[in-house]
């Protein structure tokens, strides 16, 4: 899908690459018209679309899609009864959102970009009274709801170790200097500058407080601090508090006045879960029959997920190369006792990060009902949490998402700050 060109950010920019310049992707002639059009003129659409095809000429610029003008319909009663309201921005499957619907907030507006997350995200907020906007870079921030509190879980890929090695292997930029998201960081920024919430929560991979040696979450730290005029706080937590799978994130609080919110008095629980509590069990009472997972009522793992006999060696013999040569990387083969590695969005590939061991064969991947439970959408025996996708969305979707329990903590540390600030300010009005 191309990408829509990007509008000028309507606060100054103060270093270079830091906001997006529209850029027409045509190059004139004496008449005015692109390359493409002249072409089209003189040997026709199919010609044309050739000649771009084979890189002769540039494709026609095409404008972003223009979003409607937004409006808040009125549901049923859920924003008077709650204590709060929130937008959602990257909103993913609303694993943000779960955190502080469990404080007491109400959704006010929701973006998420990809149609499969937004299918996803509708079929698990069913009675939403707006719509989930794409491209956040097409709202215009007067046209977004006034809103207490601002949730961003930006992209991860342009600051992850993952992102920033394919990227230096294809030769494309990352970080702020990539063109397509790694500058979504401050359309977070104009709406912030625009609504001043009370307070706001960022979430981002660990890997941004040392991306550039630093420079780039510094350059995140000064819009917030020192342009925005927030008090911020940062602390990585890893998921493995709450569910049996190791998972650093850095989560980003900021408060419009400074309310004595500190991430330092943050307790994180001491309890240390184990994968067999989010495995399917084979002749357990207690697993949910899910025919798309499991085999009848047994509970056992349906065939489709153990890895084939291909690709179970070549993954060996992967593992063993680099293990010859000093290097770490192979998969992670665990059993109901261990703790996973993070589940990313490649998992769909080959599974590699996480095996699960299997007596008289081979391993097999997780299926997406157990990856909603190490993700916490689900109980650990639980299976409430819809997935309308296919097996290789669901994966994408959960690799991309955080831990929900880890945001419910988060929330519920911010909540008396939260509560104190609004006590300052009244409630946003809506309609």
């Amino acid at each position: 899908m191309e990408t829509p060109l990007q509008p000028t950010l309507p606060f100054p920019a103060c270093s270079a690459g830091r906001f997006l310049a529209v850029s027409p992707d045509k190059r004139p002639g004496e008449s005015g018209e692109s390359e493409y059009a002249l072409m089209v003129k003189q040997a026709g659409q199919a010609a044309a679309d050739s000649a771009v095809d084979l890189g002769y000429i540039d494709a026609p610029a095409r404008p972003a899609a223009v979003q409607p003008k937004l409006k808040v319909i009125e549901g049923q009663g859920g924003k008077d009864a709650s204590t709060f309201t929130f937008i959602d921005l990257f909103a993913g499957i609303g694993g943000l959102r779960r955190g502080f619907e469990s404080i007491g907030g109400c959704c006010v507006f929701t973006s998420e970009w990809d149609k499969f997350s937004q299918q996803t995200y509708r079929a698990n907020f069913p009675n939403d009274d707006h719509e989930i906007n794409g491209d956040i870079r097409a709202v215009e921030a007067a046209d977004i709801p006034a809103h207490d509190v601002l949730l961003a879980g930006f992209p991860c890929q342009p600051f992850s170790i993952a992102g920033v090695s394919k990227k230096n292997a294809l030769g494309r930029a990352h970080g702020f200097e990539d063109k397509t998201q790694g500058t979504l960081f401050f359309d977070v920024a104009r709406i912030i500058a625009h609504h001043r919430p009370a307070a706001f929560l960022l979430e981002n991979v660990r890997n941004l407080v040392g991306h550039d040696k630093g420079k780039t979450f510094q350059t995140i730290k000064d819009v917030l601090e020192q342009e925005l005029g927030y008090k911020i706080d940062c602390r990585i937590i890893d998921g493995r508090h709450w569910t049996p799978q190791h998972r650093e994130r850095i989560f980003i609080v900021g408060f419009r006045e400074d309310q004595g919110f500190c991430f330092d008095d943050m307790k994180l629980p001491d309890a240390a879960p184990k994968l067999v509590e989010i495995l399917h069990r084979e002749g357990d009472e207690s697993e949910i029959p899910d025919q798309r997972f499991t085999v009848g009522n047994s509970g056992r793992v349906a065939d489709k997920y153990t890895l084939t006999d291909n690709l179970w060696a070549y993954l060996q013999r992967y593992k063993e190369k680099h293990r010859a040569a000093g290097n770490g990387f192979g998969f992670g083969l665990v059993g109901p006792e261990d703790v996973a590695r993070t589940l990313s969005a490649r998992y769909h590939k080959d599974g590699s990060e996480i095996l699960v061991k299997q007596e008289g064969k081979g391993p097999r991947r997780l299926t997406p009902r157990e990856c909603a439970r190490l993700m916490g959408f689900d109980s650990p025996r639980g299976g409430d949490f819809i997935i309308p996708v296919s097996d290789t969305q669901a994966y994408r979707q959960f690799g991309n998402s955080v831990v929900v329990p880890a945001v419910k903590a988060v929330a519920e540390h911010m909540k008396p700050h939260l509560f104190a600030a609004l006590g300052k300010r009244p409630k946003a009005k809506l309609g």
